[in-house]
């Protein structure tokens, strides 16, 4: 029996939002108290979002590589125990004020000088396996370090602004470069080595203790990223390697000019023409770091939305026929039955409802979206299904009490009167129970929703910058007194690991 088929409960909660004292939460000691209070209070999954390094707007769904793992999360005081760093290095350092908050900015900064000195040791004192990992890994670490070394050469812009030489990648430009950046190579090659020496501690932690850990797997990757630098084969790129088209969302009811991601879309025939080479390396690495993926915007792989590049909003785009089915076929060769959440939000077509059908992948029930007054809801809880992900809400979504304020008076009386919910913290509450009680397989809570947090705490707003991924919770917050409600029903509706069998 596959994870995902197995009765079973778990909170979403993003590595950065966990409580510290270095800016933003990291793999250390808070991150393994939250694996403790998962498993004291009967939880089988600990969500997250994608863990890759972060580029313009902070955003983990945009990063310069869909391989590599967030310097930012990696654990100072770790570090400090492995003889990296002196306490002095690191701890009387402005991080910034706010507990709850993440300010990137002295992130960016501060985090690099932590990381030279830490460098400084680490060439006096190489870990006898560092090689061995760079070896490892060499497929897409050594074209990762070097993106990044040459991106730092040139003041951090995009990799569209190089010299033709180094932005086509030359192969006597392609040399140089590796000689000229050889420390700063180094510096990157290290980092990668920190982040999952301390990542799979973690894990194994949490495994050991019966969590697994959910991650989530963006379906595109950023334009401005060592995955097209390196293969721009795989995408459609004019011979620049400017973009012929990018994704995005058309035009609806929530937002008259669409939305206009910006990532390069895939040449989905040179992959299938590849036997989806590309996408297998791409699942291997996300089975090796999580014990189950979510595909985020699963139904791009049916059909999906491209934009002419250059265009000013996403009203011009055209729908174009994906890989469907056949590229998860393909998958399963490979890797067997894997555990893989379909992200199948947004509007379904026959064709996706029937690729969903073939693949055989839980998809996912947004509770907020059940209450739209105006017509019937696919995600109204007595129409779930046993194979499927039931959520309060998602990060794009706010949280159960800003959504009170924000929704329409009329979907909020309606989820009111499903609920039998006089007030909005009884309808947060209901709401929680609601998910729990359902038929779905598995059923994710945002700690945000736990906690009982407001609009504040909002993870995400869609089509925005400057505002996002910055929310975090202290220690006051994560207290077993937080987690009463959930560890009494996990256990009633029969999703604690310590259930009985029905």
């Amino acid at each position: 029996m596959k994870l995902l088929d197995k009765r079973a409960g778990g909170v979403l909660m993003h590595i950065s939002s966990l409580p510290g004292n270095t800016g933003i939460g990291t793999l250390g000691r808070y991150a393994y108290a939250f694996v403790d209070s998962l498993a004291k209070h009967g939880q089988t999954y600990w969500q997250m979002l994608p863990v890759c390094p972060t580029s313009y707007g902070d955003s983990p769904y945009q990063s310069f590589s869909t391989f590599a793992g967030n310097p930012y999360f990696i654990d100072l005081e770790l570090l400090e125990q492995d003889g990296m760093l002196d306490r002095a290095d690191w701890q009387d350092l402005d991080w910034g004020s706010d507990v709850h908050g993440i300010d990137y900015g002295l992130l960016y900064t501060e985090r690099h000088k932590v990381f030279a000195k830490v460098q400084a040791r680490f060439r006096q004192h190489i870990p006898a396996d560092f090689d061995a990992y760079c070896a490892a890994n060499a497929f897409w670490l050594d074209d990762y370090a070097l993106f990044m070394a040459v991106k730092d050469a040139h003041g951090g812009t995009s990799f569209s602004e190089w010299e033709r030489d180094i932005r086509l990648r030359l192969p006597e430009a392609v040399r140089c470069w590796t000689d000229r950046c050889a420390d700063r190579i180094q510096y990157y090659k290290m980092l990668q080595y920190l982040f999952f020496t301390q990542w799979h501690a973690l894990k194994r932690y949490a495994n050991e203790r019966g969590i697994r850990i959910i991650g989530d797997m963006p379906i595109y990757v950023a334009l401005d990223s060592s995955d097209v630098w390196t293969n721009p084969e795989l995408f459609a790129l004019h011979d620049d390697l400017t973009p012929v088209e990018v994704a995005g969302c058309p035009p609806d009811a929530f937002s008259a000019d669409g939305q206009l991601w910006g990532n390069p879309v895939y040449d989905w025939n040179y992959h299938a023409g590849t036997g989806y080479a590309w996408w297998k390396k791409r699942i291997s690495e996300c089975l090796k770091t999580f014990d189950v993926i979510r595909i985020d915007h699963f139904r791009g792989f049916d059909e999906y939305y491209c934009i002419p590049f250059g265009s000013p909003n996403a009203k011009g785009g055209v729908w174009r026929r994906g890989p469907g089915a056949a590229l998860f076929a393909r998958i399963k060769d490979e890797f067997g039955d894997v555990n893989i959440i379909a992200e199948d939000l947004g509007y379904l077509t026959d064709s996706v409802k029937q690729m969903l059908k073939d693949v055989g992948f839980p998809g996912m029930k947004i509770l907020q979206f059940a209450f739209d007054s105006r017509e019937a809801s696919n995600y109204i809880p007595y129409l779930y299904g046993r194979n499927s992900v039931v959520y309060t809400g998602t990060h794009d979504n706010d949280t159960i009490l800003g959504w009170t304020q924000t929704a329409r008076p009329e979907d909020v009386a309606f989820a009111k009167a499903y609920l039998r919910a006089e007030t909005d913290e009884e309808l947060r509450t209901e709401m929680l129970l609601c998910a729990l009680s359902s038929v779905a397989n598995t059923c994710i809570l945002c700690m945000q929703d736990i906690i009982g947090l407001g609009s504040a705490a909002r993870m995400n707003t869609p089509s925005t910058v400057g505002t996002n991924w910055k929310w975090r919770a202290d220690e006051s917050q994560l207290t077993d007194r937080t987690f009463a409600l959930l560890d009494r029903y996990t256990a009633l509706y029969g999703r604690a690991r310590t259930a009985p069998s029905p």
